[in-house]
């Protein structure tokens, strides 16, 4: 949101363009309201957005006289970078352009939180709620450096605290602006003849110090989070403020490269009569504080102050799981392998298995021999985050110089699409990457992942597969191959290839338990992803439990209020969708909206999929009005979202077009459905399993039009594409043929008919399809017909049993 913490409520507008007849200036459809912060490159607003929704955004804009190449062209990275993310804990991006004088800016989300300092002191927070706060901020610092992203200047005044629907959520502001510019960004910047110092000093790794540049990686981040974590637990920074900057430059530089910070528990000790005030704030008394951070917490944050940046945690993921393992009272790994200390977390987890004294020897043997086990895991550990952080460090490079395709000069003047950088990026991955595969490896699965988002599934797919077979070299227990399996997994389901995503999803799912055990965020999210896949597949009694055991560990893990529990919730229901279960499905789609609505962006996609959701199956349970409503917002949603030509604009369209066919408007039914069917041929290729699905819409609209010889056509495209894609026994063929064998049956090709109707009989059976009741209706017709009137009873009798069941 803004560069600094000073408000300035007397400012002065001399630089940004006035509307004609307002008294207020304005930037486009922006209204500025005030200034929140200015620095060396550019100049922070409130504004109001008044079209095509209004709502309080920050806008950044660059400062008059600031709008040479060089620094524009930095500009532009900065805010290229940051639309890239999408993180609850970051602020969003939500637009970018040029005033009218030509200087650019973007608008984002404006946050009305305060320092995450000031905010858990004010709410004294005890220390395992400020832990579980601080770990939020480690995920959305994570999320930036997988888009490859390094802050360089976090400190509580750039991770604010905003109160949402009576919950706290960290969000980290001013990202990539210290990499923006060479210029001054905060009065805290100092500069030397030979180079300049950026950063805040306090927050400051020594690395940075070093005024070089060319040690910049994860870590350093991790550096600065360290001492933002000493100040939250402690109440006092690692080095006296005021003592580090009268110092002079020189000094001030050699205490952040070579001298240690006390251990919290140590600096705590020294506060004397503030300590008094800061246990307090955080709850307890001195004594119990002073215990509290002895111990893990001591060693926690120290191994992220190392000097030596290969002796800290790799990335802020691996600082959060060893906060998590301290909350847990799992061994962390900042620890000594000491078999004492081991012991005592053994006991402390287990209190009555070891109350006798036989028990207690035998965890003294298991953790002798455990000790060498764990120096050499701990060992891995630290090989793992010195590999990670040099990766990082290649990644984010790679980024910065991709963007930079977007200068005047690189470009000669002429405009540089997403899409064309994209395809620069995957050109070079290839080419000059073949001797750091596992830089290649991390680039080629992101490429992968943003192609496959933007529906460009032909570029997607070479890119996974080169990245998954790298992976699969380098080692079959890697985290890393998890998440390239299940994006390739994914990526082939939206392409139809089911045979080939099962056993990556599977793959996935036993990695990450191995990994992390079975209650892990990761392992919940590839129960889901299997879940969904065999939901997909029909094979919904397999799909439930895995999807119910998913949505437990995120409740427990992340609240029930998170995104991700969301999602889960409609993943969920829509499996009771497909078995015909309405009545429990209605209630997991409106808590999945209600929390979508309460925690994301009113233009999230997630938030379309469960209101689409949400409309099926208030149609099947008698309100359409509302049923429309949601269809249509959903359209809406993913047209502005995703573009015109996006598959899921394709399936929104599908959806709404049935519900208008139901209410008789056949030709405005008609034409959504083949608007659906032209957008799902260019997008996902003739032979799809969704071309099929939208055929068979159009045969079932022309079979309610009587217009049975296109019905018929249309109905056996369908069949054909479904049987290719999905295989002769798929639950999805039932569509069409019952509704084939309906058409044959109204023409008099009874014989076919009759066989068409006992095939779809039997998979709807084995399935337990929703449409049971439909077929045994409709072959008792048929059976009428041919005067077998016993058995047009007995198919009768099971529908109504099916009805009353």
């Amino acid at each position: 949101m803004s560069e600094d913490s000073t408000r300035r409520d007397d400012f002065e507008v001399t630089n940004i363009e006035l509307d004609d007849g307002g008294s207020l200036p304005k930037i486009a459809h922006y209204r500025i309201l005030q200034k929140v912060g200015e620095g060396g490159m550019g100049e922070v607003y409130e504004a109001e957005q008044e079209q095509p929704i209004r709502r309080k955004v920050a806008l950044k804009v660059i400062k008059h006289g600031m709008d040479t190449k060089s620094v524009v062209a930095r500009f532009e990275s900065e805010r290229q970078a940051l639309a890239m993310m999408d993180h609850a804990s970051i602020a969003k991006v939500y637009e970018a352009g040029v005033t009218q004088h030509g200087r650019p800016y973007f608008a984002m989300e404006f946050v009305q939180g305060i320092p995450v300092t000031e905010h858990c002191d004010r709410a004294r927070l005890n220390t395992p709620d400020r832990l579980k706060l601080f770990i939020q901020a480690c995920e959305g610092v994570q999320h930036a450096h997988q888009k490859a992203i390094i802050h360089r200047d976090l400190k509580p005044s750039n991770v604010l605290v905003a109160i949402q629907d009576g919950r706290a959520v960290p969000k980290i502001i001013d990202f990539g602006v210290a990499k923006a510019t060479a210029q001054r960004l905060t009065d805290k910047t100092m500069f030397t003849e030979l180079g300049q110092l950026i950063g805040t000093p306090e927050f400051m790794s020594p690395e940075q110090a070093d005024m070089t540049g060319q040690n910049i990686d994860t870590r350093t981040d991790v550096y600065a989070l360290g001492a933002m974590l000493y100040v939250l637990l402690v109440g006092a920074l690692p080095f006296e403020s005021k003592a580090l900057r009268q110092a002079g430059f020189d000094e001030l530089r050699r205490r952040i490269r070579e001298v240690d910070p006390p251990r919290p528990s140590t600096r705590f000790g020294t506060l004397g009569s503030e300590s008094e005030v800061s246990a307090k704030m955080r709850g307890t008394n001195p004594t119990s504080l002073t215990s509290q951070l002895k111990g893990d917490l001591d060693w926690i944050v120290m191994k992220a102050l190392e000097k030596d940046r290969t002796r800290r945690y790799g990335s802020p993921n691996e600082l959060a799981a060893d906060i998590r393992r301290h909350l847990e009272h799992q061994p962390v790994l900042a620890s000594p392998p000491s078999t004492l200390y081991r012991m005592r977390k053994f006991v402390r987890r287990h209190r009555v298995g070891v109350a006798s004294a036989a028990a207690l020897l035998i965890v003294l043997v298991a953790f002798a021999v455990d000790r060498t086990v764990q120096a050499r895991r701990i060992a891995v550990e630290r090989d793992r985050a010195s590999q990670e952080a040099a990766t990082s460090r290649f990644v984010s490079d790679f980024m910065v110089g991709l963007f930079q395709v977007s200068d005047p000069s690189e470009s000669r003047g002429n405009r540089i699409t997403a899409r064309e950088i994209l395809d620069v990026g995957a050109e070079t991955i290839r080419d000059e990457l073949a001797d750091r595969p596992l830089v290649q490896a991390r680039l080629m699965s992101t490429m992968g992942d943003v192609y496959t988002g933007l529906g460009l599934f032909g570029q997607a797919l070479p890119l996974l597969e080169e990245s998954l077979a790298i992976r699969e070299m380098a080692g079959s227990d890697d985290p890393e191959l998890a998440a390239t399996a299940r994006s390739l997994a994914i990526l082939l389901v939206k392409t139809g290839q089911m045979d080939r995503a099962r056993p990556l999803f599977l793959q996935a799912l036993e990695i990450r338990e191995r990994a992390f055990g079975p209650d892990h965020p990761d392992v919940a999210q590839s129960l889901s992803n299997l879940g969904r896949f065999l939901h997909f597949a029909s094979e919904y009694e397999e799909a439930l439990p895995l999807l119910q055991r998913a949505l437990g560990i995120r409740r427990r893990v992340l609240g029930p209020d998170h995104p991700d529990v969301a999602k889960d919730m409609n993943n969920v229901g829509a499996v009771l969708l497909s078995t015909g279960d309405y009545e429990r499905a209605l209630p997991m789609f409106e808590q999945s909206v209600a929390i979508y609505e309460k925690v994301l962006e009113p233009n999230h996609p997630d938030l379309a999929s469960s209101m689409n959701n949400l409309a099926t199956a208030l149609s099947r349970t008698g309100d359409p009005v509302r049923a429309r409503d949601l269809y249509e917002r959903t359209l809406a949603l993913q047209e502005k979202v995703k573009g015109a030509d996006h598959p899921d604009v394709a399936t929104a369209l599908n959806n709404l077009a049935s519900l208008i066919k139901d209410s008789g408007d056949l030709d405005g039914a008609r034409a959504r459905y083949e608007r659906a069917l032209t957008i799902q041929r260019s997008a996902l290729g003739p032979s799809h399993p969704d071309v099929a699905m939208s055929l068979n819409n159009l045969a079932e609209l022309e079979r309610a039009a009587g217009s049975y010889t296109e019905a018929r056509s249309l109905y056996r495209r369908a069949l054909v594409i479904w049987e290719n894609a999905l295989g002769v026994d798929h639950a999805d063929l039932v569509h069409a043929l019952e509704g084939l064998a309906f058409v044959l049956k109204e023409t008099g090709e009874h014989e076919e008919a009759e066989r068409l109707f006992r095939r779809g009989l039997d998979i709807a059976e084995r399935s337990d399809h929703p449409g049971l009741r439909d077929i045994l209706l409709n072959f008792a017709d048929l059976l009428r017909e041919l005067g077998r009137e016993s058995e047009a009873e007995g198919m009768e009798a099971r529908a109504a049993a099916i009805r009353g069941s």
